[in-house]
Parts: C-alpha cells; sequence; structure tokens
C-alpha cells in the first residue's frame, strides 16, 4: 500500500514539474548564411509534454528535402526535469537573397503558441562536393579556426592583442586538438598572455551560434612601421562527423576524420608616431605613465650617502624604453643606478613600474643643486605627447671639508729676476791641447769569452732538455694549468686596485669594477646595469656553488660599504687577496 502511495507522490512530483514550467515554441537553423545549392536544417523544439495540433510554417522559397522528422527526450537530474520534443526539416533554398522562415505553431491545453521568424541570406552557388555528407566537408562548414586582432593599425609602441579562437558548431564534436605549428610574430615586441585552462563559451561566427574556445592570447607591441604579417597557427584537429545514418536504437552514427586546420593570416600596419610636438627627450614611450623624482635625505654629512630615485609607473611599453638621467653637480659622487621592475603582462596589457635608483655621496659641505628631470611620452588615446617635469632638489651637506677657492687678485704668474751667483764649478773652459795614444786590441781567440762562447752549446743542451721535461710534467698538471691561469686572469682584471691600495675611494672603485669587469668577460654581460641578487642568479644558473657566489656577493657588498667607513691599508689588503682568492674560484668552476 505504502509503495503505491510513494509511485503516486512521485507521478504527480514529475507531472507538476513539467506542467509547472512556462511552455516555448523555439526555433534553431544551422546556417544563417548559405549558397544557393547548399542545404538548411530548421529544428522547432517545445519544452513541453501535452502539445499536439504542430503547425509547420510553409516554407515559402524553400524546397522540403526531408523530414519532418520527430525526436522526444526526457531527464531528471538533480531534482530538475526537463522534457524536449522536436520536429526537424532539411530545405534548399530556391532563390537568391534574404529569405524567411514564418513561425511554425503549437496548441498546449487549449492555447497556441508561436515560434520567431529566422532569417536565412542566400548568395551564389559555392562549391560543394557531390556527396553533402562527405566527412571532409562538413568539417570544414562546421569548424573554424580564427586569429583576432584588437587593432590592425596602431602606433609603434602601441600595445595589441592577438586571440587564436577555435569555433566548433553544435553539429559535430571534437576528441583531439594539437597545435602543429605556432605563430610568429615578425617585427613585434611580443608576450603569451597566460590563459587559466580552456572554458568553452558560446559565441556567433558568420552571424552563427557556435562553441568557441581561447588557444591563445598573446600582447604584439609593434617595433617599425610597414604591412606586418602574423603568420597562421596549425593545427591537427580528430572530429567525429555525422555520416547521416543512425544504428539500431537511433543513434546518430558519426565518423573520427583527422583534418589540418590553419588561422588565415593577418596584416597589421604600423603607424609612426607624429612629428609634430614631439620633444628633445622622448625616447619611445607610449602609454598613460605617472613620473617621480625622490631624494631619501636632503640634509647629510660629507661621506654619508643619498639615494635619488626615478619612478615611471602606469600601463604601456615599460620594457621598451630608457629612463631619464640625472645630472648631479661635480661635488656630489654619483655611482651608477640599481635598476629594479615590477611589470606584469596581463589581459590589460603592460602595467607596473620601472625605476633607477642613484647612490651619491657628497665631498665637501655647502648647499648643492639637482636640477629638474623631465620625461615625456606619447598617450595613443589622446594621440598626443606629454612631459612631465620635476621640481629642482637640494642637498644640503652641514659637516665636511671646505671647497678650496683661489683669490685671483693676490695670486700672480709673474717670475721676480734673481741675481746670478757665479762659483768657481759654474764654468769649465775647453781644452785646446789633446794628446794621442795608441790603442791596445786584446786577441779574442785566446781570451776567456772566446772558450765559454765555444762551450755554451754543450751547456745549453741538458738544460734544454731539463726545461722540456719540466714543461711536459707542468702541461700535463691540468689542475695546475687552470689554477696558473685562474691566477693570471685575477692579476689582469686586478691590477688597478692594485695601483691604487692606500687610496681608499679610488681603490674600492676599482676593486668593485674589477669584479664586474671579469663577470662581463666570462659571460658576456653587462653587469654594471644589474644587480647583486641578478648576478647571483646567472651564476646560479652556470652551476657555481653558493659558498663561491656569497664570497663574491660579500666581495661587493664590502666594496660598497668600505667607502663610507674608515678602513685601514692592512684591510684593503685583506679585501684584495679575498677578491683575488674569488676570481681564482670562479674562473675554476665557471
Amino acid at each position: 500500500m505504502k509503495l503505491k502511495i510513494y509511485i503516486s507522490l512521485l507521478i504527480s512530483f514529475l507531472s507538476y514539474s513539467l506542467f509547472a514550467q512556462q511552455a516555448e515554441l523555439s526555433v534553431t537553423i544551422s546556417k544563417n548564411k548559405l549558397g544557393l545549392n547548399e542545404r538548411l536544417r530548421v529544428e522547432f523544439s517545445i519544452n513541453k509534454q501535452g502539445g499536439d495540433n504542430f503547425t509547420p510554417p510553409k516554407f515559402k522559397d524553400f524546397k522540403l528535402v526531408a523530414g519532418p522528422s520527430q525526436s522526444v527526450s526526457q531527464s531528471w537530474i538533480n531534482g530538475r526535469v526537463t522534457f524536449s520534443q522536436s520536429y526537424t526539416y532539411i530545405l534548399k533554398p530556391n532563390r537568391k537573397g534574404e529569405l524567411f522562415i514564418e513561425a511554425a505553431s503549437i496548441e498546449i491545453n487549449g492555447s497556441t503558441i508561436n515560434s520567431k521568424m529566422m532569417r536565412v541570406v542566400v548568395t551564389d552557388p559555392i562549391d560543394i562536393p557531390e556527396n553533402p555528407n562527405d566527412p571532409e566537408y562538413i568539417a570544414n562548414q562546421n569548424i573554424h579556426l580564427v586569429a583576432e586582432v584588437s587593432k590592425s593599425n596602431p602606433y609603434v609602441g602601441e600595445g595589441i592583442y592577438v586571440e587564436y579562437r577555435l569555433y566548433v558548431s553544435e553539429n559535430v564534436s571534437v576528441y583531439e586538438t594539437s597545435v602543429t605549428e605556432a605563430p610568429q610574430y615578425n617585427g613585434f615586441w611580443n608576450q603569451e598572455i597566460t590563459i587559466d585552462g580552456y572554458p568553452v563559451k558560446m559565441g556567433k561566427f558568420n552571424g552563427e551560434n557556435y562553441r568557441y574556445i581561447v588557444l591563445q592570447k598573446a600582447l604584439l607591441i609593434p617595433t617599425k612601421t610597414g604591412n606586418l604579417t602574423i603568420d597562421p597557427m596549425k593545427m591537427d584537429i580528430v572530429i567525429g562527423v555525422p555520416t547521416g545514418r543512425a544504428d539500431f536504437f537511433g543513434n546518430v552514427i558519426t565518423k573520427n576524420v583527422r583534418k589540418e586546420f590553419a588561422s588565415p593570416k593577418k596584416i597589421i600596419n604600423p603607424k609612426n608616431l607624429p612629428l609634430k610636438g614631439r620633444p628633445e627627450n622622448f625616447t619611445g614611450a607610449v602609454g598613460n605613465f605617472i613620473f617621480n623624482v625622490s631624494l631619501s635625505k636632503e640634509v647629510l654629512k660629507a661621506n654619508e650617502s643619498s639615494q635619488i630615485k626615478i619612478d615611471v609607473s602606469g600601463k604601456g611599453n615599460l620594457k621598451l624604453f630608457e629612463l631619464p638621467l640625472v645630472e648631479t653637480p661635480t661635488e656630489l659622487e654619483k655611482y651608477q643606478p640599481e635598476r629594479k621592475e615590477n611589470i606584469q603582462v596581463t589581459i590589460d596589457g603592460i602595467q607596473g613600474s620601472v625605476n633607477d635608483t642613484y647612490t651619491i655621496v657628497p665631498q665637501y659641505k655647502g648647499k648643492y643643486k639637482i636640477p629638474s628631470v623631465s620625461f615625456s611620452f606619447f598617450n595613443p588615446k589622446e594621440e598626443k605627447y606629454k612631459t612631465i617635469s620635476t621640481a629642482d632638489m637640494y642637498v644640503d651637506v652641514t659637516e665636511g671639508k671646505e671647497i678650496e677657492t683661489s683669490n685671483n687678485s693676490n695670486s700672480t704668474n709673474s717670475i721676480e729676476k734673481q741675481n746670478v751667483i757665479s762659483t768657481g764649478n759654474s764654468f769649465r773652459y775647453i781644452l785646446t791641447k789633446t794628446v794621442f795614444e795608441p790603442r791596445e786590441t786584446a786577441d779574442f781567440y785566446n781570451s776567456n769569452l772566446f772558450y765559454l762562447l765555444l762551450l755554451l752549446p754543450f751547456l745549453t743542451i741538458p738544460m734544454g732538455i731539463f726545461i722540456a721535461k719540466r714543461n711536459e710534467e707542468r702541461n700535463s698538471d691540468l689542475v695546475g694549468i687552470r689554477l696558473r691561469k685562474a691566477e693570471k686572469l685575477a692579476k689582469k682584471f686586478l691590477s688597478e686596485a692594485q695601483k691604487q691600495l692606500g687610496k681608499k675611494e679610488a681603490f674600492y672603485e676599482a676593486l668593485e669594477r674589477a669584479l664586474h669587469n671579469y663577470l662581463k668577460a666570462k659571460l658576456n654581460i653587462e653587469t654594471a646595469d644589474i644587480s647583486k641578487e641578478k648576478i647571483t642568479q646567472i651564476l646560479e644558473e652556470k652551476k657555481v656553488a653558493v659558498e663561491t657566489i656569497s664570497k663574491f656577493i660579500e666581495v661587493l657588498k664590502s666594496s660598497d660599504f668600505a667607502r663610507y667607513t674608515p678602513v685601514t691599508n692592512i684591510e684593503m689588503n685583506k679585501e684584495f687577496e679575498k677578491a683575488k682568492a674569488v676570481i681564482v674560484q670562479l674562473d675554476k668552476q665557471l
């Protein structure tokens, strides 16, 4: 009895769920645009049971090729019941032009429901195979690999996007994809944008509904003008294509087809930045930026350090222009800037900041002006140049040595006359008489030198043999050879620093320059513009021992620190020997 009650309740619930939803008669077509010799599939679908007296449109201007074929589907997922009954027709247009499929109707519970009217554009006949069910033809009609570009005529230096999409109609299925040839971006600075997964989206292609996924997205910045070509992306795709037949249970039989697709070429025509109004200090910055210059200390003592920071932040080609330089008075010793970048490449473009930090050290007491710094960029949205200038900055050195000034009124370049004092040895007289004597000549062949030269070849032969054997032993000692070469190399780079021993500032400058020059020569990199962290990363990539890297960075840091602290000659000698040892270790490992 209870079982019958449960079944009755279940049937009542299902019936209520089916009838509770609002009835709708929808219509879908396989194409919005087709050739005169192509076919069109039209499907009408009702989402509620109880419908009868379905009345199709008259299909004026079309020839009915097949249909109607009916299908019914019903499902119950997570307590939600869905129902669908469809009527499918295959049509062929009778003429070219803009044709309309009129509304169909169906009666449900005494009321009539109508579908929408659909518009179709019919063009000239197209080339199609003799068999419309040919899998190759169906695949070409239902899958499209396209490249979409955000802007085809940007300025040089302006960022644009290219997005590769794979459109797939609901008539076919995709089982496997692989990129066989990646696109090339010649003439562009490019950066691929990471995509989180490949979510399936709905969109339109040529006015028709398609599913699509974004395969790849890249940010492109043109570096020159002219017609720049974005080469196609090529893919191999395995497609499930319907054969037009059904199995015993009425399921459509599909055939897997492997086919290569290629996106069309895209032509980008970048234009030059305008010459009118271009500032003299413009270095290629394109975008929208904020510029700032700051001084860490304005009041300090002689030999104390302060930092000047130049910062550019915003959105644009942050990696493709130079930051302006800072000019300082000669009394302020200025060191090479340290570059830091905080840049992200996202779907919104390149954004972040780039800054240079200069270290300055005053030598004398006084007040010094750091002149204004200007930065110019081109804003592509407003299509005009902008220049940002900072105010003058001042450094007040309160303690230190005074600058020695010379008083021209008291100084003189004249030479005073002096009386010549003569002594007995001041002048000598010329001899007026000479005495000629015969020169004695020694007999060379009876001399000791003759016999020494005669025996010399017999003495040099055993010495040559001894030296050759010793050189052979030295050459076979590979470790010793590498060590000697490394020591020779260290002496070469450190020779200038050795000359400056005892002169604190000159020595440490030469020492730091020697270490940078060694890396530049050994690794073929410019180290003056990179940080110690970057040097550490490069040496780690070269498989240099961590201990050796630490010693190298320690010497660099000591050089920076020692400039501003009192040191003795003994400490300078220790730093020199430490630098020599670390270059030898680095050279052996590199």
